[in-house]
């Protein structure tokens, strides 16, 4: 069995090469989960809707008709809006945001915070009352990023905020050195 060595471990040690710091999870984030009310509510409703219905007819096909409606139902109204709240996340670390949806097609962006971009939040009446917010993350060069009804937006703008400014700190710290900062991210 051939050992492979890393080109990293390769490498003699360098004490003027930058330190990489680790990156570390900040915040995960979904989507509000407001929008699971409706889904909820087919829920509670679709069993009671479906027992009441075959109690009404005494024909065995009107049954089965009913109870694969209800099935059907739920797969449509319950099952899949799960599935896609569920798919819809994001991450947001020191070094980066990491936005990822899809369940069939999977998408997933990046962008870095030692890049810098700006942030802005939109919020509908209804986001408000909730205090979540659409957040638009646009660094310029690509098409804006937008993260959908987050929770806690206010915060999470802030904290995006910070984050950019710490890593431009970091940036301007060590471009004195040999070794440059966007070869230590």
């Amino acid at each position: 069995m051939a050992e492979y060595s890393s080109a990293a471990a390769s490498l003699p040690p360098d004490a003027s090469r930058p330190v990489v710091p680790t990156e570390r999870v900040i915040a995960r984030l979904r989507p509000n989960a407001r929008v699971l009310f409706w889904p909820a509510l087919v829920l509670i409703a679709l069993p009671g809707a479906t027992v009441f219905l075959i109690s009404m007819f005494t024909a065995t096909w009107l049954h089965v008709l009913f109870v694969v409606a209800a099935v059907l139902l739920f797969v449509l109204l319950v099952l899949f809006p799960y599935i896609a709240w569920l798919n819809h996340r994001c991450t947001i670390t020191t070094r980066r945001v990491i936005a990822r949806r899809g369940f069939f097609v999977r998408e997933r962006r990046e962008i870095f915070h030692s890049r810098g971009y700006h942030v802005t939040i939109r919020q509908s009446w209804l986001q408000s009352a909730f205090r979540s917010g659409d957040i638009h993350i646009s660094s310029g060069v690509e098409k804006p990023l937008v993260l959908r009804d987050v929770p806690g937006a206010a915060r999470v703008l802030e904290t995006l905020q910070e984050l950019i400014e710490r890593n431009q700190v970091v940036l301007t710290s060590q471009a004195g050195s040999p070794g440059t900062a966007t070869t230590a991210f």
